[in-house]
């Protein structure tokens, strides 16, 4: 039984709009958005640790993250994944780079929180998907539209507004957001799978975590064995903690959009901000506000840009399927 054109024509655009809408896996989407509301909450998490130096909270999230993800690659019999994964080119060299970048973000998140400057860290994150399209014109040889060019201006506005009130420069914000963008970047261009790169990135960098956690044993400024059982145990579980995440993100990373990751991370900085201001007790002053304003604007802007030229593509690639399937009905017709 033949079909009309009507008909054909809408099961064409009803197979271009399951198209599109694949284009998104449901799976990538609920991992990257999974990864930033740990990250959110996760200064909570530290309180328990403001005592300890951020040096040996890192040193441990390395060591435990590193234990965690090879018992997790055993139990799903993949470590010869890891080998694998070290013979395509240029993969140790990358992962080498994303190894020391995640490092120096994690040594400035947890010094910020510790510090009570989680504010600050959120601030980080909140600039980071403005530090992604800098790194596309910088990197990618990307181009910026008008309307992406005035978001970068409103953020630059913003951070310029903030050191000036301040009286310093706001290096944990900036040390945040561009270590973090340029592990994304390398996370997303690197041809490895989410799980055994970030084995090998935790291999590279336990011999010189637990070199350290060593020797702050033996000079007796250790805290693990000698601040109670709680620290101990948020010390071995922060390697569970902290793999999870950016498991999930390097997993999200892969399978979406950048510009979609980049939208999603908005989820990180909001919940740090709440748990900085509503729970944990920082100031949030005027002066602050008005910087932070000049940000959430151009946060603002540059979704509501992203989100209308994805709708504007998506259109035009239906009506383009359609005058294609409506070309081919004669020859096609029973």
């Amino acid at each position: 039984m033949s079909q009309t054109p009507l008909a054909r024509a809408a099961i064409g655009g009803s197979s271009v709009q399951a198209r599109a809408t694949a284009t998104v896996p449901a799976g990538g989407l609920a991992a990257a958005a999974a990864a930033f509301l740990i990250w959110g909450v996760f200064p909570l998490y530290l309180i328990g640790l403001a005592h300890v130096s951020a040096l040996q909270i890192t040193a441990h999230r390395v060591v435990w993250s590193c234990v965690f993800v090879l018992a997790l690659l055993a139990v799903r019999r993949e470590l010869g994944a890891l080998a694998a994964a070290a013979k395509k080119p240029g993969v140790l060299l990358r992962l080498a780079a994303s190894a020391l970048l995640v490092s120096i973000n994690w040594l400035a998140f947890v010094w910020g929180v510790n510090h009570d400057h989680v504010v600050e860290v959120s601030l980080g994150y909140y600039i980071n998907p403005l530090i992604n399209v800098l790194l596309g014109i910088l990197v990618l040889s990307e181009r910026l539209n008008r309307v992406q060019w005035i978001t970068v201006a409103l953020a630059a506005a913003g951070v310029a507004y903030l050191t000036i009130t301040a009286g310093q420069f706001p290096w944990i914000a900036l040390t945040v957001a561009v270590s973090f963008g340029l592990y994304g970047l390398i996370r997303k261009v690197a041809n490895v799978e989410a799980l055994p790169g970030l084995a090998i990135e935790m291999m590279m960098l336990t011999p010189i975590a637990l070199a350290y956690l060593v020797w702050c044993h033996a000079s007796s400024v250790g805290s693990f064995g000698h601040s109670g059982a709680l620290v101990d145990v948020l010390l071995v579980v922060s390697g569970l903690v902290t793999a999870t995440p950016l498991f999930l993100f390097s997993y999200g990373a892969r399978q979406l959009p950048y510009s979609t990751v980049g939208i999603l991370q908005y989820i990180a900085p909001s919940l740090q901000l709440v748990c900085a201001v509503f729970i944990m007790g920082e100031p949030f002053q005027k002066s602050r506000a008005i910087g932070f304003s000049f940000i959430w604007l151009a946060l603002l802007i540059y979704a509501a840009d992203g989100l209308w030229r994805a709708r504007q593509h998506a259109r035009a690639a239906l009506n383009t399927d359609i005058d294609s399937g409506e070309k081919e009905l004669p020859r096609s017709a029973a």
